[in-house]
């Protein structure tokens, strides 16, 4: 039995990369004057990078930053939390709706008295706008939300899952990850968590060799769905 069910949040509780952050960054640059545009392939390259400071900062080494800018990190630093509020803004504006089975497989984990947590590079102030606002606030506090620069190393490195696992004061066998991305695949693998790929839109063609089951969705009645059951009884690859 789990006795914790894990998210990562993009791709995961909500299909945010593509019509929700990559629409942010576009605006924040625009907003500060910036002749930048990632565009919808662009934008999947770079989510080969964990973290949207990474992120940025990676896209100006290699076409060159700004050539206004002398403070490189203060840049990046003003250009995120732009960012974040813009994307905040389209959260709470309800445009970017739950993936398929979230919300039942919260409430049969709340049933079973499972523990619920968030691991996520993203910024906390956005994961947790997220988990609140589409989720409400009876189910947020449910929540454990791990996120953002809480850790010094992102996603492939196991730092969230780890510090996921202490502060729950958990054993790693208690708990299984919902994850998209090779990248959160392996970070929760290598914490020695067992972990479930629910594809999504910028994800579908990565490997997934090591994950304990992939779905296309955790999915609702009628159609084919995921039960908390079905996810206690996947058996670890480990």
């Amino acid at each position: 039995m789990i006795k914790a069910l894990i998210f990562d949040c993009d791709g995961v509780l909500v299909d945010t990369e593509r019509d929700g952050h990559r629409v942010a960054f576009n605006q924040a640059f625009a907003a500060m004057s910036l002749d930048v545009t990632w565009d919808v392939p662009l934008y999947g390259e770079l989510l080969k990078i964990a973290g949207g400071k990474e992120r940025m900062r990676s896209y100006f080494d290699t076409v060159g930053w700004p050539v206004a800018v002398a403070d490189r990190d203060g840049f990046i630093k003003e250009l995120h939390r732009l960012k974040t509020d813009l994307f905040m803004k389209l959260i709470e504006g309800g445009q970017l709706p739950l993936r398929s089975g979230i919300r039942r497989i919260v409430d049969e984990a709340i049933a079973a008295s499972v523990r619920l947590a968030v691991c996520s590079t993203s910024n906390e102030r956005a994961v947790t706008a997220i988990v609140r606002t589409l989720l409400g606030p009876d189910r947020r506090r449910r929540f454990e939300i791990f996120a953002g620069d809480i850790v010094s190393k992102k996603k492939p490195d196991p730092e969230i899952y780890n510090l996921a696992r202490e502060r729950m004061n958990l054993a790693a066998p208690d708990c299984l990850v919902v994850e998209d991305s090779r990248n959160g695949l392996l970070a929760a693998k290598a914490a020695g968590m067992r972990c479930v790929i629910t594809m999504s839109g910028y994800t579908a063609c990565e490997d997934f060799s090591e994950a304990d089951a992939v779905f296309p969705e955790l999915g609702d009645p009628p159609g084919r769905f995921v039960t908390l059951r079905d996810l206690q009884e996947v058996p670890s690859r480990a």
